[in-house]
């Protein structure tokens, strides 16, 4: 049974997240302070090192909670697609919607590689994403639907892929045709290693 002690430490971590990302969403990483955060969550400086070690550490936090969301609902779009293929084609779909929110192309796209650095960002980033790929690519292989390659080569042929693209999409003035276009773009990078000998499963 969860005593008081915990559903207050849980609360207060609750209510830094949401601030976190309230806060990292509206602006830039490096104009929002240690300060700001807890003034704005009405808690003090020792809860946000307690429950997070500071900002860097409640940014990471917010990241990956968007992370694990993203995985979650690319998870959710492919779980009832019977064919590989399909299944591989819906998963880059659902990427891509992923990377229109607006929240999480702020924060994972555009703000994270510069507040976690490239390195960690690249771990975090395929410690989420990276597995769920793996799995997709793997389901497509078994059923020799792909040449065959290594799983984990095209799993990480596909990852630099999307990563560059997802990225590209964030800097980009109209995402939405970018997004089209990528999306496009894929689908051809898909056909390309594809056993031509397969049948498309029932």
């Amino acid at each position: 049974m969860e005593t008081l002690r915990e559903k207050y430490a849980e609360n207060t971590r609750r209510t830094l997240l949401d601030t976190g990302l309230r806060l990292f969403t509206e602006r830039d990483y490096a104009s929002v302070s240690a300060e700001e955060l807890v003034r704005t969550a009405g808690l003090t400086r020792g809860a946000l090192y307690h429950h997070f070690d500071g900002k860097a550490g409640l940014f990471e936090a917010v990241f990956e909670e968007l992370e694990r969301q993203a995985t979650e609902r690319i998870r959710a779009v492919i779980a009832p697609i019977p064919d590989p293929r399909e299944r591989a084609s819906r998963a880059v779909d659902a990427f891509l919607d992923v990377c229109g929110d607006g929240t999480y192309r702020h924060i994972v796209l555009q703000q994270g590689p510069i507040a976690l650095g490239w390195q960690r960002w690249r771990e975090l980033d395929q410690l989420h994403l990276g597995g769920l790929l793996l799995d997709v690519v793997n389901a497509v292989l078994e059923a020799g639907r792909f040449r065959p390659y290594p799983a984990n080569l095209v799993a990480g042929a596909f990852y630099g892929a999307l990563t560059e693209l997802s990225i590209r999409i964030a800097e980009i003035d109209e995402p939405e045709q970018a997004r089209s276009q990528a999306a496009e773009l894929v689908r051809d990078l898909i056909s390309g290693v594809m056993n031509r000998n397969s049948a498309p499963s029932a």
